[in-house]
């Protein structure tokens, strides 16, 4: 049996075992539509999705449909088939994940276990690896897709939050789940709260209501009505009424490439509108600019910020949606990169924000290009990496780390992966740490994690921190757990007049529902105004 999975990177398999696929990222988009769709495609709808009218888009879908015959065919079987007017994909024998958890989410008749299992599926971005920046309507086509995707995982979630049989402790997991999804979304919110009272924990959903009525009052939604709910350790009952969900609406961002000069493509994206100041964010590790901009941790801050800036960031090379297959991993690309993507973007003089390794990257720009930067900010930063500055036990220590990176990074186990998760938040919920242990899976190779490691390691821009000509500003947060405050102190009393704020967290990369992170976002507008 064949089976095509559109859930993350798009993969066809027969038996379990994988087929190679064209090498041809529009080819295999092309798969991933026809699967999905599972209708007759005219052809010149698709020439018009997937090629440029300047290119001879039908000798070029002609020639796509014949690397995708021995994929679609596999066992001998005619599914692609095709006349002169109309292309189809039929899946009869086809299992498509999406079409599958579709199927489940729409339904009424699944099993809990069914339930759990499409919700888990249903994760991975659709089609991860097959964006077509310069093709607008298979773009938007992508985006819907997504949208449908978001929409499955907060009805399956909602069932089983909703689904009296399982234990409590269940459909609370289940009701903080739909809200993560669902963060904008009444039901899920009302839910959320019942949860935590239906185990008894009152003074935990009285701290969740107020969390949720300030997210809901800064959006300029209705605010919950808490009265509607009550309960005992043992029922509670919820009087909303269950609606139909729809997915939080996100603001657009416009995602496009630009090319180094060793070739390396570089991924960069805009979002808010250009009558608005630029903010430029200089790249840090573990960045997918689709996947961040989605995330349950940080994109809350992003959005902030894009309400009042122009704002644009990047993918570093070697991970996200940027090129991972590099010569060069090191400081100095990494500033070459940051500024080949302003040039890219048009700015001549804009503000920059470093976070993590991304602040001695923006530290050493702001050094080379005084003119270009009108305000540094600084977030989680350090001058120089651990090479620089370990004792002897904490080298092996790192240099431990990194073995074990190499060889666990890419396994499904994210026990490797979990040591960089609890010294980067140490204050995230289970379910938190689970999206970003998944998520640092696919933002990089394991390799090039290692490569990234070792880079990090060797940065040192101590020598440049007097050079830095632009207003600054520090933040970080005092109980940092991968970097220390004292490094976010020493940078600001060496950059000449910068000013410090420290943030009362944990969390080397704050969370977007935590209180730092708004004080962060005040603070950072402030800076901005001055």
């Amino acid at each position: 049996m064949l089976s095509i999975r559109t859930f993350g990177p798009l993969g066809a398999f027969v038996d379990g075992e994988a087929l190679p696929l064209p090498a041809s990222r529009k080819t295999r988009a092309l798969l991933g539509y026809l699967a999905i769709t599972a209708t007759p495609q005219r052809r010149d709808r698709l020439c018009e999705m997937f090629w440029e009218v300047p290119d001879d888009p039908r000798a070029a879908l002609r020639w796509s449909l014949s690397k995708l015959r021995p994929v679609t065919n596999a066992g001998d079987q005619m599914r692609l088939v095709a006349d002169r007017e109309r292309v189809q994909l039929e899946i009869d024998d086809v299992a498509v994940d999406f079409c599958d958890v579709r199927r489940i989410a729409n339904g009424n008749e699944a099993t809990p276990e069914v339930l759990e299992e499409a919700w888990e599926e249903a994760g991975p971005l659709v089609m991860e690896d097959c964006e077509l920046p310069n093709q607008p309507e298979f773009a938007t086509w992508l985006e819907q897709q997504r949208n449908e995707q978001v929409r499955f995982r907060m009805r399956l979630a909602r069932r089983l939050a909703v689904y009296p049989p399982l234990p409590p402790e269940a459909r609370e997991r289940w009701a903080e789940r739909w809200l993560m999804d669902a963060p904008y979304d009444l039901d899920a919110a009302n839910h959320a709260v019942a949860a935590r009272r239906r185990m008894g924990r009152e003074r935990e959903a009285k701290a969740l209501e107020e969390e949720l009525g300030q997210r809901f009052k800064e959006a300029g939604l209705e605010t919950p009505d808490w009265s509607t709910i009550k309960g005992d350790h043992d029922e509670v009952a919820v009087t909303l009424p269950i609606r139909e969900i729809e997915p939080q609406v996100l603001p657009r961002q416009s995602v496009r490439f630009a090319q180094a000069v060793d070739k390396t493509s570089l991924a960069w994206a805009s979002v808010g509108s250009q009558d608005n100041p630029p903010l430029v964010k200089a790249a840090n590790w573990l960045s997918h600019l689709e996947l961040d901009w989605e995330a349950p941790i940080w994109s809350p801050l992003f959005r902030e910020l894009a309400k009042t800036h122009h704002f644009i960031r990047y993918d570093e090379r070697g991970c996200g949606l940027s090129d991972w297959e590099v010569g060069d991993i090191s400081l100095d690309s990494f500033v070459s990169d940051l500024e080949l993507v302003v040039d890219a973007a048009g700015l001549e003089r804009f503000p920059l924000l470093g976070i993590s390794q991304g602040a001695a990257v923006s530290i050493e720009y702001a050094a080379r290009h005084p003119e270009r930067v009108s305000h540094l900010i600084l977030f989680g930063s350090y001058a120089a990496g651990w090479r620089h500055t370990a004792t002897p036990e904490e080298v092996k220590e790192r240099e431990a780390i990194m073995v074990l990176t190499e060889t666990g990074w890419g396994r499904s186990n994210p026990s490797y992966r979990h040591i960089f998760s609890q010294t980067f938040m140490p204050d995230a919920t289970p379910d938190e740490l689970s999206w970003f242990n998944d998520f640092q899976r696919r933002t990089t190779s394991p390799a090039n994690a290692v490569r990234f490691l070792d880079a990090f390691a060797n940065i040192d821009v101590r020598d440049r921190l007097a050079d830095v000509q632009a207003p600054t500003l520090v933040l970080h947060c005092r109980e940092d757990m991968r970097v220390p405050m004292s490094s976010g102190r020493t940078l600001a009393a060496q950059i000449p007049n910068a000013e410090f704020v420290g943030l009362d967290s944990h969390n080397h990369l704050l969370l977007g529902r935590e209180p730092a992170s708004g004080t962060f976002v005040e603070a950072v507008r402030r800076f901005l105004q001055t």
